[in-house]
C-alpha cells in the first residue's frame, strides 16, 4: 500500500517531472549540489539506456553535468545506492513499474530520493509508473516552451520519423510542443517493440 513520502525514519521521495526541454535535469543537479554542499553523501544514477551525452555523467540539455554511474534496470539500484543519505535518480520513466517499490525501499531505509522523469510519452499518454509515483511523492512539475506558438509546453513532439526502434534522443529528435500544437506520430505496428520515449525499459 502506497503511503505519504516522508516516514519516521527520516526518508522521502522527491519527483521532478515534465516534458523534455523543461529543465529537470537542471533542477536536479542543482537539488544535488544543494544536498552536497550541506554535506550529504549523494550518489546519482541514471539508466545504462541513456548515453546521448555522456556514460559516466548526468547531462542536461543545457550542458551542466555532475558525475553519475548507470544501473541496468530498477531491481540494480538499491544494492548501487548502498548507504549514501541522498539518491538521485535521472531519466526515472526508463525503468518499469518496479521504480515505484524500489524508491519506497529506499525511502524507509531513511534516504532521501530525488527522482527525475518525464510525465509523458511522445504520444501523449502518461508514464504510470511516473503517475503512481506522483502520488507519494513531493513532485514538482515543470514547463517548456512551445516550439511553435511559444506558450507554455508539457507535451514532448517527435521531430523525424520513426526509423528505428530506439527512440532516445535529444534536440535533433524532440521539441516541445503545448497540447494545441502537439501532433503524435503514428504508433508503431502490434508486437513491434521500441524503446525511450515510447515507454520503459524491461526490468
Amino acid at each position: 500500500m502506497e503511503t505519504p513520502s516522508t516516514i519516521q525514519t527520516g526518508g522521502s521521495i522527491e519527483l521532478v517531472c515534465g516534458c523534455m526541454f523543461s529543465g529537470k535535469t537542471t533542477e536536479l543537479i542543482r537539488r544535488i549540489r544543494d544536498a552536497q554542499h550541506h554535506g550529504a553523501d549523494v550518489i546519482a544514477l541514471k539508466p545504462t539506456i541513456d548515453n546521448r551525452y555522456s556514460e559516466t555523467h548526468i547531462v542536461s540539455h543545457n550542458g551542466d553535468t555532475l558525475e553519475s554511474h548507470t544501473v541496468d534496470s530498477a531491481r540494480d539500484i538499491p544494492s548501487a545506492a548502498k548507504t549514501a543519505d541522498v539518491v538521485a535518480l535521472d531519466e526515472i520513466h526508463f525503468f518499469d513499474d518496479s521504480i515505484v517499490e524500489i524508491c519506497q525501499q529506499l525511502r524507509d531505509r531513511g534516504q532521501r530520493v530525488i527522482t527525475c522523469g518525464l510525465d509523458r510519452d511522445m504520444w501523449g499518454d502518461v508514464f504510470t509508473h511516473l503517475e503512481r509515483l506522483s502520488r507519494i511523492a513531493q513532485t514538482t512539475v515543470l514547463y517548456g516552451r512551445c516550439a511553435v506558438c511559444g506558450n507554455r509546453a508539457d507535451r514532448t513532439h517527435r521531430k523525424v520519423p520513426l526509423l528505428d526502434d530506439n527512440l532516445v534522443g535529444g534536440p535533433a529528435e524532440f521539441e516541445p510542443r503545448c497540447e494545441r500544437c502537439f501532433s503524435p506520430p503514428n504508433r508503431p505496428k502490434p508486437g513491434r517493440t521500441v524503446r525511450g520515449l515510447a515507454g520503459p525499459m524491461s526490468s
